[in-house]
Order: C-alpha cells, then sequence, then structure tokens
C-alpha cells in the first residue's frame, strides 16, 4: 500500500471516530510503517476469521449472510478486513475503547437528529388520518422504498454505460446493436411470460394414469430445459436479479413431483446464464464480458445438444422421468457453477479487470474439485484474452487502445507542455493512473510495474521514436502466474533501459542538471561577479521601472564574458522577475496545507516598494521530455536557493563596500574614534557570519549532495529513480540551508536585514564625509600647479583633514551615531545567538547533524558558548517548571 493510501486511510478513519488532538495522522501513519506485517490470504485464515466473527456476534447468521451477499458482489479486500475485525475482537482493550466512542457518537449523532426536521409532514397523533393522506403517505414511503432498492432497468444502464463511453471517447463512440434485438422477446432464448394466466386444462393432470403423467412431465421438463413454458409446468415472472421459480401442477402423483423439483434448478440456472448471455453480451459492458458470455455460448450449445438428444430420445419412447434425471445429472453441476458466476458478475456489476479477478478467485477456490476448476479456468482463459491483449499493447509499445474503459490504467487528457507552466501539473502522476477496482486480483501486486513500463515507453514515443519490445511474447492466463510475471519483469527492464539511457545519452540529462547547478547554485564564481558588477545600477531601481530587455542583454554580455560561455546550453538561462521576495515567498510555500495558510494568504502585500534585486531570479527553459525530470516544481526549489544565496551574495558585497570606503578614512586622526572602532568591528562580524554561512551552504551542504546525487544517477535502473533521487536532492539542500523551516528562517531574514540596514547606514555617513570634504576642497586652480601650490595644497588637504575630523566628531555626537551602532550590535548579537541557540535544540533533538556546522563556523573561537550553555540551561528550567 502506498504511503498516499495509507494516509487516505487514516484521516478517513480518524475522522469516522472523531478523534481530534494528539500527534494526527503523521503520528500513526508512523507507527503503522514501522509495525505494519503483511497480510498473507489464505482460504483457512479467512474461514477461521470468519467463523470466529459469527461467534463473536449477537446475531451470527446475519453477519454469515451479509458476509456471503458481499462475497458474490466480489467486494474487494473483504477477507483481509474480516480477519482484521478478528484480530480486534481479541483485543478486549480496543474493544472497551472502541465500545466507548460508538456510545459517544451515538450521543452526539442521537443530539443533532433531535435539532433537524424530516422532509415529511407528518400529522398530529392527536388526531385521526383520512383516508385520503393515508394513501399519500403510502405512496411517498413506496416510492421512496422504490427508489431505493429497485435496480436499475438493463436499457437504462447500457445507455449509462454508452454515454459515459462516448464522453471519453466523442470521435470514436461505440456501436450498438438496433433496438429490434431487444424489442422482441422471443429472440433472448429465455421464457416469455405471458400477462394473461393460462387456461385450466380440460382434465387434472392428477387425475391420469402414472405413465401418462411421466410421459406428460417428461415432455414438459424437455421445454422447460430450454426456456419454453410447458403445460403443467410454467416459469414465474423474475424481477431484477432474482433467481426463476417455477409452478408445477399441485394434482401430480409426489413421487413425479419430487423428480421434478430435482430436475427444475437446471432450468433455472439455463434461464439466468441465457439472461446474462444476452445483456451482457451488448458493447456496452465491454470486451471482457462480451468474451465471456462468447465462451458461456460455446458451453451452452453442448447443453442444447444434450437436451435435443434427450428428445430424439423421448420421441422414441426410450426416455423416462428416471433416465432424465440420470442423463441430466452430470450436467447440473455445470449448469450450477455456470450460473452462480453469472449471478454474481451481475451482482458486483463487474467489467474487465474485477471480472476476471472474480473467475481468478473462483478458480482458485476451486482447487480440489478438479471439473469445476477446469471448467473456470476455460471461462477465465476465454475471457481474458481481450484484457491482456490491451495489457500488451501498453507494456510492448505504450499505448492505451481501451474503449470500453475496463483495463487497469486510465488515461487523462495533460498537455505535457504545461510542466514548464504550471507548478501544480503533475503530469508524470496524473497523465497515467491506475484504477484499483480494474485491476485483476492475479496481477495486483505487478500493477505498479505494468503502469511504469508503459509510460514509460509512452515517453519515448511522444518524442517520435516508435519502440516496440524485442521480447515481446503473447500473454496468457494462467494460475502459474510466475509465466506472465516473467514476461512483465522483462518488458519492465526494457523499458526502464530504453528511457533511461535516451534521457541520460541522447537528451544529456546529467550535462543539463551540471547546467542549471552552474546558474541556480551560483556555481560559476567569475560569472556571478560580472553580473553583478554588470547589473547593479539596474537592480537597484524598483521591479516596475526595471526593463527586461536590458537585464537580458546585460546577462547574454555576461555570459560571454566569463567561463560560462563554454557551457553549451547556456542560452536557455532567462531572467524573470517574481511577485515576492525570497522570504515571503518562502513563508507562503510553507504556510501549505497548515494554520496559518489563510492568513498569509491573505495577507496585506508588503511587497508594494520592491526593488529589482529582491524580485530578481533565474529561470531556465526546458523542453520535453526532460521537462519530467527538471519540471515546474524541481525550478521553483532551485530558485527558491539561488535567491536566498544571491542576497546573500549582495548582503557581502555591501558589507565589502563599506570596508572599501571606511578605508578611505584611516588617514584621519579624529580624536574620539570609539564609536568608529565599533563599527569597523560590527562589519566585520557581519562579513564573518554572512561569508560562514554562504561556505556552509555551497560547500557543506550543496556539493555533498549534488556529488551524492550524481553518484546515485550512474546506479539508477528507471526514470523513477532518477525523480527520486533529484528531488531528494534538492529537498536535502532546501532542508539543510534552513529553507524549510520558517523559524529559522524568521530569524535568518531578520539578520539579513539588519546587515543591510547598517550597511545604509555606514554608506549615508561616508556620503556625508564625501560631501563635506568636497566643499572643502572647492577652489582649487586649473592648469599644472606650480611648486608654492603644491605646498599650498598640501597645507589645504591638511586643514581639511583636520577640520573633518572636529567637524564629524561634533556632527556624530549630535546625531548620536554611537547608539546607533550600539542598537545595532545589540539586535545582530541577540539574533545571531537566538539563531545559534534554535540551531542547537534542531541538531539534537531533530538529528539535523549537518546544521550543527554552523555553530563550529561561527563560534569557532567559543566567544557563545557560554552564552549559548546558559540558555540552554534556562530552558530546562522553564521546561521542568
Amino acid at each position: 500500500m502506498s504511503e498516499f493510501r495509507i494516509h487516505h486511510d487514516v484521516n478517513e478513519l480518524l475522522s469516522l471516530l472523531h478523534v481530534r488532538g494528539g500527534d494526527g495522522a503523521e503520528g500513526y501513519i508512523d507507527l503503522l510503517q514501522k509495525h505494519r506485517t503483511p497480510y498473507v490470504n489464505t482460504t483457512v485464515s479467512s474461514h477461521s476469521a470468519k467463523v470466529k466473527l459469527a461467534e463473536f456476534s449477537k446475531t451470527p447468521e446475519d453477519f454469515l449472510r451479509k458476509y456471503e451477499e458481499l462475497k458474490s458482489k466480489n467486494v474487494r479486500n473483504l477477507d483481509p478486513l474480516v480477519y482484521l475485525l478478528s484480530k480486534l475482537c481479541e483485543d478486549k482493550e480496543m474493544l472497551q475503547l472502541l465500545q466507548q466512542n460508538a456510545k459517544e457518537r451515538a450521543e452526539s449523532s442521537a443530539n443533532t437528529t433531535s435539532t433537524t426536521t424530516t422532509s415529511y409532514s407528518l400529522p398530529q397523533t392527536s388526531t385521526k388520518m383520512s383516508m385520503q393522506e393515508l394513501d399519500e403517505l403510502r405512496k411517498k414511503l413506496g416510492n421512496v422504498t422504490a427508489s431505493s432498492s429497485a435496480p436499475l432497468s438493463a436499457e437504462v444502464t447500457r445507455k449509462m454505460l454508452r454515454d459515459k463511453h462516448n464522453k471519453k471517447n466523442p470521435t470514436q463512440p461505440n456501436p450498438v446493436f438496433p433496438n429490434w434485438v431487444y424489442d422482441r422477446p422471443a429472440l433472448l432464448g429465455d421464457f416469455i411470460t405471458s400477462p394473461a394466466p393460462a387456461a385450466d386444462p380440460a382434465v387434472a393432470i392428477g387425475t391420469l394414469p402414472m405413465a401418462t403423467q411421466e410421459q406428460a412431465l417428461v415432455e414438459d421438463l424437455l421445454f422447460v430445459l430450454i426456456g419454453v413454458d410447458g403445460r403443467d409446468i410454467t416459469a414465474q415472472p423474475v424481477l431484477g436479479r432474482q433467481n426463476r421459480s417455477f409452478i408445477v401442477d399441485a394434482t401430480l402423483d409426489m413421487s413425479i413431483k419430487e423428480l421434478v423439483s430435482r430436475i427444475l434448478p437446471v432450468a433455472s440456472y439455463y434461464s439466468t446464464i441465457t439472461r446474462f448471455i444476452e445483456e451482457k453480451s451488448s458493447f456496452e459492458y465491454g470486451q471482457v464480458n462480451h468474451a465471456l458470455t462468447a465462451a458461456m455460448r460455446t458451453l451452452m450449445k453442448e447443453y442444447l445438444i444434450l437436451v435435443t438428444q434427450l428428445e430424439h430420445l423421448q420421441r422414441q419412447g426410450l426416455l423416462s422421468l428416471q433416465k432424465l434425471w440420470f442423463y441430466i445429472q452430470p450436467t447440473m453441476r455445470t449448469m450450477e457453477i455456470l450460473a452462480s458466476l453469472a449471478s454474481s458478475v451481475d451482482k458486483g456489476e463487474c467489467m474487465g479487470g474485477s471480472t476476471l479477478s472474480l473467475l481468478h478467485d473462483r478458480t482458485f477456490n476451486y482447487t480440489g474439485d478438479s471439473q469445476a476448476q477446469e471448467l473456470c479456468l476455460y471461462l477465465t482463459k476465454a475471457a481474458s484474452v481481450p484484457y491482456f491483449e490491451i495489457l500488451e499493447k501498453w507494456i510492448y509499445r505504450g499505448i492505451i487502445k481501451d474503449p470500453y474503459s475496463e483495463f487497469m490504467v486510465e488515461e487523462h487528457e495533460l498537455q505535457k507542455e504545461k510542466i514548464q507552466e504550471d507548478y501544480n501539473d503533475k503530469y508524470w502522476d496524473q497523465r497515467y493512473t491506475i484504477v484499483q477496482h480494474r485491476i485483476p486480483s492475479f496481477l495486483q501486486k505487478m500493477a505498479d510495474k505494468i503502469l511504469s513500463t508503459g509510460k514509460y515507453l509512452n515517453v519515448v514515443r511522444e518524442c517520435g521514436r516508435d519502440v516496440t519490445c524485442p521480447d515481446a511474447k503473447e500473454v496468457l492466463y494462467t494460475l502459474k502466474e510466475r509465466a506472465y510475471v516473467e514476461q512483465i519483469e522483462k518488458a519492465y527492464n526494457y523499458a526502464s533501459k530504453v528511457l533511461l539511457d535516451f534521457l541520460l545519452e541522447e537528451k544529456e540529462l546529467v550535462s543539463r542538471l551540471r547546467s542549471i547547478k552552474h546558474y541556480f547554485l551560483m556555481d560559476k564564481g567569475d560569472f556571478f561577479v560580472h553580473f553583478m558588477d554588470l547589473t547593479e545600477e539596474e537592480l537597484k531601481k524598483p521591479v516596475d521601472d526595471i526593463v527586461p530587455p536590458r537585464l537580458e542583454a546585460l546577462l547574454e554580455l555576461a555570459l560571454r564574458m566569463s567561463t560560462a560561455n563554454t557551457d553549451p546550453f547556456k542560452d536557455d538561462l532567462k531572467i524573470d522577475l517574481m511577485p515576492h521576495d525570497v522570504i515571503t515567498q518562502l513563508l507562503r510555500v510553507l504556510a501549505i496545507e497548515t494554520k496559518q495558510e489563510k492568513s498569509i494568504i491573505n495577507a496585506d502585500p508588503t511587497d508594494v516598494g520592491l526593488s529589482g534585486l529582491e524580485a530578481f531570479s533565474f529561470d531556465y527553459i526546458v523542453k520535453w521530455p526532460l521537462s519530467l525530470i527538471i519540471n515546474r516544481k524541481a525550478l521553483t526549489r532551485y530558485q527558491m536557493l539561488f535567491r536566498h544565496m544571491f542576497f546573500c551574495k549582495h548582503v557581502e558585497r555591501l558589507l565589502c563596500n563599506v570596508w572599501i570606503s571606511n578605508k578611505d578614512f584611516r588617514q584621519y586622526a579624529l580624536h574620539s574614534a570609539k564609536w568608529f572602532a565599533a563599527a569597523f568591528a560590527l562589519r566585520q562580524r557581519m562579513l564573518n557570519f554572512v561569508q560562514n554561512i554562504q561556505y556552509y551552504m555551497m560547500f557543506e551542504v550543496m556539493e555533498p549532495t549534488w556529488h551524492n546525487m550524481e553518484t546515485n544517477l550512474k546506479t539508477a535502473s528507471n526514470i523513477d529513480d532518477v525523480l527520486c533521487h533529484h528531488t531528494s536532492f534538492l529537498d536535502n539542500c532546501l532542508k539543510d540551508c534552513m529553507l524549510t523551516n520558517p523559524e529559522l528562517l524568521r530569524i535568518f531574514s531578520k539578520l539579513m536585514s539588519v546587515c543591510v540596514m547598517f550597511t545604509n547606514c555606514m554608506q549615508r555617513f561616508t556620503q556625508s564625509m564625501r560631501l563635506e570634504r568636497l566643499s572643502l576642497e572647492r577652489g582649487a586652480t586649473d592648469g599644472p600647479p606650480t611648486q608654492s601650490e603644491h605646498a599650498e595644497e598640501a597645507e589645504k588637504k591638511r586643514l581639511t583633514t583636520k577640520f573633518l575630523a572636529e567637524h564629524v566628531d561634533a556632527l556624530q555626537s549630535d546625531a548620536g551615531f554611537e547608539a546607533t551602532i550600539i542598537k545595532f550590535d545589540s539586535n545582530f548579537s541577540t539574533l545571531l545567538l537566538e539563531l545559534l541557540d534554535k540551531l542547537s535544540i534542531y541538531s539534537t533533538n531533530d538529528c539535523e547533524h549537518s546544521m550543527i556546522s554552523i555553530i563550529y563556523r561561527l563560534d569557532f573561537n567559543g566567544f557563545y558558548t557560554e552564552r549559548l550553555e546558559r540558555m540552554a540551561v534556562e530552558r530546562s528550567q522553564k521546561a521542568a517548571v
């Protein structure tokens, strides 16, 4: 069972039991996956579980009746469910909890019912109902009962199936039989029930001699055995799926009546089989049912030949009632099995795979009865031929030709081009899907491989290449499952190899991934230096003022001027301006399916003043079939990683610019340089933090994870493994780069904001100093300076420097610059400590050991160790309280 299926079933069970709180579905799912054991279905285990439940039930007869009814309808997983219930009966504690839960739900439903009103208005109990009201009430109740229990007519069912098929294939409507086939009941081969009652015979048969009674009854029985009413034996009308019953003349001798009652079930079986054949042979019921009815029709011919031979004997006066009973007995078992199968297929409304499942289970269950097993095996082989023809086309060529919706794999209309456009598009998962009730039980274990085999071949066919499995052989039904399992395995291995070689060698998947790594994971350092230098002024503008073609031109220039020029796929790199900054985008993604989803999505937009740098991202053009691997979801993950690192690189450049501009002022002998030294130290701490974070992400997260993915891709055996390894690589990178944890992400975002605000403050100070300096140095003469002018210039510079030092000290003292630097230092230190503390918690409690490397890098000399230990002690004391 898939993880999705387990998740769905657990959620359904929790909602049915009205369970609230606790660990939720995730906790139960983990327990189930750790402790579940495979259920092995055997006839003995199913029977013992059924007996145990019947003994435990207060009404065992009702339970057994319901079990047989569900079994006749071929309900999937019935025996595993009964086995589970029998195990629950043995667990006393579980029984008490279930009884208590049932009592609580009954009370809550009773309270709910008492507050609702019925749709029918009944008269008050104090007044008597009139005859008219009584008739109306009777009609309403009769209509409700009829609508809930009466099956749909065959004509309505055929029309519904026909409409369903035509809707799926509007250009290829299914053929239909002409109306006269159904309008002429004499063509059906079953009893024609006349609405007028049969006339009473002139002489009651019971008054005739025994020999005459026997001869008359033999003749009647031969008619009844082929679906024609006799004189003294007449068929009763049937409604829906009822078995045919007969009325025998009451005046018959008891001994003759006894023999007749033994033979009449064969006529009932004949009626059931004939009605089934005539109904299910219609095109609307599919190819499998059509093949089954054809096989049954062949067996019925042999039965009719036997009846014809008996008629010859009867005409010659050689057939007595005893001989008729003797000759008909061997056929009775065959007719009983055929009628039972017909009733089960009809009751279960089986088509396609579900019909084959029912036939296979019957064949398997008749292991001790060789004649019955041989009969069921013949029918199953005949019915499976059209199904296996569809299967062969799917696993050998990747083509589905299933006009009647019988095959286990269903095709959906999805466009492969949308993979690059729609983040939520699930082409690979949803174009072809498994329909559980159409899987024959003997192919259940191979269903996933059958789906994958056809999908692999279909992808290659979509690329214009015709592929056919070289080991293609006809698939035939057999009780030895290994025969067709081996054929499916061969087809699967071939399809896996063909698609994998096609993607890796012809489409150069690994080279494409390396190209994406160069740009989205910032693998090409010189390219990014060129690009950021070229686009620095453009990206400072508001996003609405940026001209995308200009950015594209600058990108092209940076690609040509760097080592990225050797990349054959560089032209597929594009510019993308996003509507949100990276933190908002990440928080919106992380809030999906959480309590905060609505509040975050409906929050007031904060990106009104988004700059080009905050909105900037790369995009990449990927064509089919590589878009199966590098789809929109994967590219979105790459974009998140890129925007995160690109912003870190931007902050690093800002801090480096502050360092460069601050070097100009070291020549000034400032009288009180305490605040200036504090600013230099804070800038260096920030730079150390940003550079170490970048180093950690690139060399301790992405490079090792990338190396592991490349190694795994070399050993991948199919495209699903490639998808899994690629997705795992991206998920691990996002997790280890702190992008999947909202708490860490918010702290990191605040740290980056403090760094940016600090650089802005320092840049403003630097610019004011430069403006002051330029105003004082104004008035220099033109032309080459003389020796006296040189001396004058030197004296002017000395006086300017002295004035600037005195002026700036006074200016910054007034503006409280020192207090501003102290506040920046305090905020940065607090947030950094909070980040290290959270990283310490996650690395120990959640076993995220890779994140502890950040602590070792930022706390390389133990500067923060003592404070972190103090915070850990305070946290443990709070937890103890």
